[in-house]
């Protein structure tokens, strides 16, 4: 089994994945641009029983267009966002991509919200990524 370690900046906020995780996405909705500060945000998702979370976390909670509500956990010393719930997937765990520092991470495979993608932002390369127009 692959066990997998995220961290914010600090290191005062951590994940342990045990497992392959379910989905890996990129969203180019203009929310998740806003929460970023990036043009793109890359998730991966895994099974909630999957996931060990180690040390505090602030929480930040919006509804999406879809009417899914997201929690946003995030470090209250360094402001990294490393992991959020999905109303809409409430057995899964997305964390953030970049918080595992992982160059070989597997690329993502879905991409979402492409009417949001901006323009000098390439599509991705692999063609058996789907693009899926809304989701949240």
């Amino acid at each position: 089994m692959t066990t997998r370690h995220a961290t914010c900046s600090c290191g005062q906020l951590r994940i342990t994945a045990a497992g392959e995780p379910v989905r890996i996405s990129m969203c180019h909705c203009l929310e998740c641009q806003r929460r970023t500060g990036a043009v793109i945000s890359n998730q991966a998702r895994f099974r909630r029983e999957e996931i060990t979370v180690t040390g505090n976390a602030t929480e930040w909670t919006r509804t999406a267009e879809s009417g899914n509500v997201l929690t946003y956990s995030f470090c209250p010393v360094c402001g990294s966002t490393v992991y959020w719930e999905n109303s809409g997937f409430p057995d899964m765990i997305a964390v953030a991509i970049g918080t595992f520092a992982d160059p070989n991470f597997p690329p993502p495979t879905i991409s979402v919200w492409e009417e949001c993608r901006h323009p000098w932002i390439p599509s991705p390369c692999d063609p058996a990524t789907k693009p899926i127009v809304k989701q949240g």
